[in-house]
């Protein structure tokens, strides 16, 4: 299934929404790089992860639908477990290897989909970048498919993990270009994984201005 087909009623309604209820809390979106973002075809964009705005509004500015990761928990919620799978959202098993997850993501990618994961596996405690969860950088090397970084800050400030609601911040969102990575399965793929994602990392903490992990 394409792009256009998942672009949905439901998902635009939301794009909206989202975009919508965040300028009446008085927030504002800074975005930069959003040409670095294909408009077709495969494309994953790897994050760092502050807050639970991050997907919201990730998926309210881009163009195109992007699918997400989000921990298997959330989904056994009585109606919210339907509400995100309508929004192009997937399960994933925190803390440990998801064969099933992994495999989706990249069936995804191979049917020319949108992929965004968030390599720090949870929400930042401080605002600082976490350490990397190797499972991202072996994604990012089993796919042909570009990868993208995707630099946000300021939703820390409007929506800490202990915090109840949002509050008025502003927000930056920023796309890198690509990064040129080798295509490489088995062993080779988890003796890469390791520095590949320390790369990432490097290119998360330029886009950020903040201090590595």
């Amino acid at each position: 299934m394409t792009d256009r087909q998942r672009r949905t009623p439901l998902y635009t309604s939301t794009q909206a929404l989202a975009r919508g209820l965040w300028r009446l809390i008085g927030g504002s979106i800074e975005i930069a790089g959003m040409e670095n973002v294909p408009a077709y075809g495969p494309v994953l964009i790897i994050s760092n992860h502050q807050s639970l705005l991050d997907p919201i509004l990730t998926q309210a500015v881009l163009r195109r639908p992007v699918h997400a990761m989000a921990k298997s928990t959330q989904f056994t919620v009585p109606g919210v477990g339907w509400l995100m799978r309508h929004l192009c959202v997937f399960p994933v098993r925190r803390f440990q290897i998801d064969p099933q997850a992994t495999r989706h993501a990249l069936r995804l990618l191979e049917q020319g989909e949108a992929v965004i994961v968030y390599i720090e596996g949870e929400r930042s405690w401080n605002r600082q970048l976490q350490a990397p969860r190797p499972g991202t950088a072996r994604l990012a090397l089993r796919t042909a498919a570009p990868t993208v970084l995707c630099a946000i800050s300021g939703t820390y400030d409007a929506w800490p993990r202990w915090d109840r609601r949002p509050r008025r911040a502003r927000v930056s969102i920023r796309f890198t270009p690509p990064l040129e990575l080798p295509t490489v399965r088995g062993r080779a793929n988890r003796d890469l994984a390791r520095p590949t994602a320390h790369r990432i990392m490097e290119g998360l903490t330029r886009a950020l201005g903040q201090p590595a992990p």
